[in-house]
C-alpha cells in the first residue's frame, strides 16, 4: 500500500527550506516535462510559508504549468489575516509570474463552511475529472505538523478522521471556536508524493511519536497519513532531536 517515509533531517531551518525547494524544483520541473502540468497542495503555517518565500525567488521554474490548490483553510475571507490564502499570495503568488487561473483558492468567504467545502470539492472535480469512485491525484501534497500531531486541518479525534468518500470537508474546532475547511485522508493519501516539512524543538517529541511511537493514529493524525505514492519527511535536527537512529 504505502512506501516507507524516507526521512531527510538538516541541520537547521535554513537548510531544510532548501532541500523542500530544491524538492519541489525538481518534482515540478519533471511533471511538466513528461504530463505537461504540475499539480500541488499547498500547506499552511509557519514553516511552509518559508519555503513559499524562498520559491518564490526562483525565477526558472515554468510556473504557467504549474497548478496551486489549498490543503486547508481557516473559515475567514480571503483578505482575513489568518486566511491561508493571504498567507501564500503574500509570500508566493504576487511575486511570481503565474497565471489567475491557475490557483484555485477554497472560497471560506462563504459563511457556510460547508458549502464552502461541497464548492472547492466540485471545482477538484472539475478540474481532475477522476473516474467514477476514484480520488483526484495530486503530484504533491505539501503538509505541516502542528505540536499536536495534526497536518492540514485533521485534528485529534475529529469524526473527520473517519471520512472515506468526500473530498474536502468542514469541521467545528471547538478549541478554536471556528470551522476549518480541509482536504480528507483519501483525498491526502491518493497523491503521488507527500512532502511534509516539521522544524523546530517543539515538534521534537511529536515528530517521535509518529514516526515510531505506537499510539493509534487517531491522537496524532500525522500518522493517517500513509499515502500510495511517496511520502517524503524533511525535518531539522531540533525537530529530529527525539528519533532513535537519528544521525
Amino acid at each position: 500500500m504505502s512506501s516507507v517515509p524516507d526521512i531527510r533531517i538538516f541541520d537547521d531551518p535554513t537548510a531544510l527550506f532548501r532541500g523542500a525547494a530544491d524538492e519541489f524544483a525538481t518534482r515540478a520541473i519533471s511533471a511538466v516535462q513528461s504530463r505537461g502540468r504540475f499539480t500541488v497542495a499547498l500547506a499552511g503555517g509557519s514553516t511552509p510559508k518559508s519555503l513559499y518565500t524562498l520559491l518564490a525567488t526562483n525565477t526558472s521554474l515554468p510556473w504557467n504549468k504549474i497548478y496551486f490548490f489549498f490543503g486547508d483553510e481557516r473559515h475567514v475571507p480571503p483578505d482575513h489575516p489568518e486566511s491561508n490564502y493571504r498567507m501564500v499570495r503574500e509570500a508566493l503568488l504576487s511575486k511570481i509570474p503565474i497565471p489567475a487561473e491557475n490557483v484555485f483558492r477554497m472560497p471560506a468567504e462563504n459563511p457556510d463552511a460547508s458549502k464552502a467545502a461541497e464548492a472547492y470539492e466540485q471545482t477538484l472535480r472539475n478540474f481532475f475529472n477522476p473516474a467514477p469512485g476514484q480520488f483526484p491525484r495530486f503530484d504533491m501534497v505539501l503538509l505541516g505538523m502542528g505540536p499536536d500531531g495534526h497536518t492540514a486541518s485533521l485534528f485529534p479525534g475529529i469524526p473527520v478522521l473517519q471520512e472515506k468518500s468526500h473530498w474536502v470537508v468542514s469541521d467545528w474546532m471547538e478549541k478554536f471556536k471556528t470551522h476549518r475547511i480541509t482536504l480528507t485522508l483519501p483525498v491526502l493519501n491518493n497523491a503521488a508524493v507527500v512532502m511534509f516539512l516539521v522544524s523546530g524543538q517543539d515538534k521534537a517529541s511529536t515528530l517521535k511519536e509518529v514516526l515510531q511511537g505506537k499510539q493509534p493514529g487517531e491522537l496524532f493524525p500525522s500518522k493517517l497519513i500513509k499515502p500510495n505514492g511517496e511520502l517524503i519527511w524533511m525535518v531539522d535536527r531540533a525537530a529530529a532531536a527525539q528519533l532513535s537512529g537519528a544521525s
